[in-house]
């Protein structure tokens, strides 16, 4: 096995902080999938396409095609949609995925509306003046009947807010608000947009050591996976192995931490592959690759949705330690960069 090569931190960093900064709540994320798209483009030995259903598929000819592998994570993001608009002008909405309505509680966000525009606002709850609500404010529960987008436009009727081309349905996306300091990235949607990150910069310093992977590989961005069906559809049938690259939980009860990455040995859909997770921590362990073994309760993963589709490969889990998962999220370099030392040493893995 050759030795891994350098992990351009910059390189990592940099695009982590552009993906993120690209609005893809589920189902709205095409935009994301271009980024991925465009920069790996830029790696002329890869074959790419996109599947029906919008995901992005790259292969990568190994130095054997015997026992073909994939790599899957995911750009889509928790965000909402329209639900209704009100009398007084302002949004009523749907969650997508398992966004925390009081994690986004006064955030900006953007509604993009069938047209092509953008229109600027905040969530807020329906009760937000303490001078006016009083204890209504702070006792009011935060759920879908009580939140509303406030838009920054000149609105006070449901007509007003039609006229701007607003209509029910129309896709909204919170700001991530990005800040990279001391290491730690601090972000929502880390939760998979670091994991994307970790595939892309384990592509680029393998190239650039003119290192290929052992087998033939494939790298699946998924668009859904926040609903539960993301790669339950375009994984090539001839893959043997599937590597879910999907952040880590911490938490009160876990073993992961935010400083490495983590390999899920079962979450909510049962236990993962035992055979492929204990191959994943023979290559960390022969690679100097510090990680951790933990158990997710409440946790789904794009590699479940293959499984439950009928996907017939082995399906393990690794990924980044992510504080406050489905919050504000943070991780830091140091599980990032063992993520990607961990994608490269599969990939060269015989």
């Amino acid at each position: 096995m050759a030795s891994l090569p350098k992990v351009n931190e910059k390189y990592l960093i940099d695009f982590l902080v552009s993906l993120l900064n690209i609005p893809s709540p589920t189902g709205y994320s095409e935009q994301a999938i271009d980024f991925v798209e465009k920069e790996l483009s830029a790696f002329h030995f890869l074959q790419l396409s996109r599947t029906r259903k919008g995901a992005l598929v790259a292969k990568w000819d190994g130095q054997s095609n015997s026992a073909p592998r994939a790599l899957t994570a995911h750009v889509d993001t928790l965000g909402a949609m329209v639900k209704e608009i009100k009398s007084n002008g302002r949004l009523a909405v749907t969650r997508i995925g398992g966004l925390l309505l009081n994690a986004v509680e006064t955030e900006g966000c953007w509604v993009f509306t069938s047209k092509g525009e953008k229109i600027r606002g905040s969530l807020l709850i329906d009760a937000a003046s303490s001078h006016v609500y009083g204890a209504k404010a702070t006792d009011t529960k935060r759920e879908e009947g009580h939140m509303e987008i406030r838009l920054d436009a000149r609105t006070l009727s449901e007509k007003e807010t039609r006229d701007l081309g607003i209509n029910v349905g129309d896709f909204v996306a919170f700001d991530p608000r990005v800040e990279v300091t001391n290491g730690f990235v601090r972000s929502r949607f880390l939760d998979d947009k670091a994991c994307v990150a970790s595939i892309v910069a384990a592509i680029k310093s393998l190239t650039e050591s003119g290192q290929s992977p052992a087998q033939t590989v494939y790298f699946h961005i998924s668009n859904y996976e926040e609903v539960g069906h993301g790669a339950s559809a375009g994984i090539p049938s001839d893959v043997h192995e599937l590597i879910t690259v999907d952040m880590a939980a911490v938490g009160e009860g876990q073993a992961s931490d935010e400083f490495h990455a983590t390999i899920c040995l079962k979450d909510s859909g049962g236990p993962y592959h035992h055979g492929l997770s204990n191959k994943l921590r023979a290559i960390a362990e022969a690679n100097g690759i510090e990680y951790k073994t933990d158990i997710y309760p409440y946790y789904g993963s794009d590699g479940e949705a293959f499984w439950r589709a009928g996907g017939d490969a082995a399906v393990a889990l690794i990924g980044p330690g992510v504080d406050a998962s489905h919050n504000y999220e943070r991780t830091h370099t140091d599980a990032l960069v063992a993520t990607t030392n961990w994608i490269m040493a599969y990939l060269s893995s015989g």
